[in-house]
């Protein structure tokens, strides 16, 4: 049974949650239904009407297909918490339920936000101005979420491991170990794992660096209205770690849904974006860096892929999503092939605007 089928037979139950939560003299909520997006996440708009006010919020719950490394419903809404406390466009944290007593599994409640988070359709839709508009904006709400450190940072983040004192060495040898758990050799990974040690020296920082990551910062994961940015989402891979994580995600060639030309997020110039992120309080921008995490990030996001397809071929969960996201790892070994410059190859052709997806 999906969750659309059990929430529609817990509306009595969220009712009498929501009216303990706001001691409200009568809550009335209406499922709308399940927003698009969250692979990992299940996303279901909900209106709830508290003594005559009608609020539109976003119920969230965890999708059968988890990954390891993403929190938990109690985490992620401490997390939202401090984005939203910090500034950052995040959706307002409304009411957390831990226990799963009410619908069978945790969740949280939050703001819905108007916009679209469709990444392929936005990508194409942008003219170049408006993309770099949008780029500068991103830039600056990532500024915001960085300045929440360690030493700032309120205890409801407590659960948060602290950062290694090598964090590159740190996830070189978690991506190691995870290829090592595949039943597969990866040699092309293996083969991008060495090259990225080689370089990591030139690319240490002192752990003083480190400030809240949102560490999945990318398009697909905001909110777009008319043009402009509405929200930044998903906090559950959030964490300590240096600032560089954030950018380098945020350009990899994996997360611009075909449109190699505009760096930033497919949308934008990475001028754009660097120079959002400097205007909104963050340290200027070394492009070298931005680059090496790039490289991390299409290795962490290709390993992630195909742990995801392992899930369906190991017969743990059969799922034909699963099965075609172990595809995206070819993708991103044919773009660490070229950022890493293995002699004779060369970048896919550029799509332009008007390309179909």
């Amino acid at each position: 049974m999906g969750l659309i089928s059990v929430l529609a037979n817990k509306i009595a139950a969220l009712e009498g949650f929501i009216q303990q939560q706001t001691q409200a003299a009568k809550v009335t909520a209406k499922l709308i239904g399940r927003l698009g997006g969250g692979a990992i996440q299940e996303n279901w708009a909900l209106d709830l009407d508290i003594d005559g006010t009608v609020h539109e919020t976003v119920l969230r719950a965890d999708a059968p297909s988890g990954i390891a490394e993403s929190w938990g419903k109690a985490e992620e809404f401490a997390l939202l918490k401090a984005a939203h406390a910090a500034g950052v466009m995040a959706p307002q944290p409304l009411w957390l339920e831990p226990t799963g007593a009410v619908i069978g599994q945790p969740f949280h409640i939050t703001q819905r936000l108007k916009g679209s988070a469709d990444p392929r359709k936005l990508v194409r839709a942008l003219e170049e101005e408006a993309g770099d508009a949008l780029a500068h904006e991103l830039g600056v709400e990532l500024a915001k979420l960085h300045k929440v450190t360690p030493a700032s940072a309120p205890k409801d983040l407590s659960f948060l491991p602290p950062a290694p004192g090598d964090l590159i060495a740190s996830r070189i040898a978690r991506f190691r170990g995870q290829l090592d758990r595949l039943p597969e050799a990866q040699p092309v990974l293996e083969w991008a794992i060495n090259r990225l040690e080689d370089e990591a020296p030139k690319y240490a920082r002192d752990t003083g660096v480190v400030t809240l990551c949102h560490r999945d910062f990318r398009t697909g994961n905001y909110l777009v209205l008319d043009e402009k940015l509405s929200g930044i989402l998903d906090f559950e891979f959030a964490g300590w770690s240096d600032p560089y994580e954030d950018l380098g995600w945020f350009c990899a060639r994996c997360w611009r849904f075909g449109m190699a030309g505009a760096e930033a997020g497919g949308i934008g110039s990475r001028a754009a974006f660097y120079a959002g992120y400097e205007a909104g309080g963050g340290a200027f921008v070394d492009d070298a860096q931005v680059r090496f995490w790039e490289q991390m990030a299409a290795l962490r996001w290709s390993i992630m892929a195909l742990e995801q397809a392992e899930r369906h071929l190991g017969g743990r969960e059969r799922s034909l999503e699963l099965a075609l996201t172990g595809l995206v790892s070819l993708e991103t070994e044919y773009d660490l092939l070229i950022d890493l410059r293995l002699p004779g190859f060369k970048p896919a052709p550029k799509k332009s605007h008007g390309a179909a997806s």
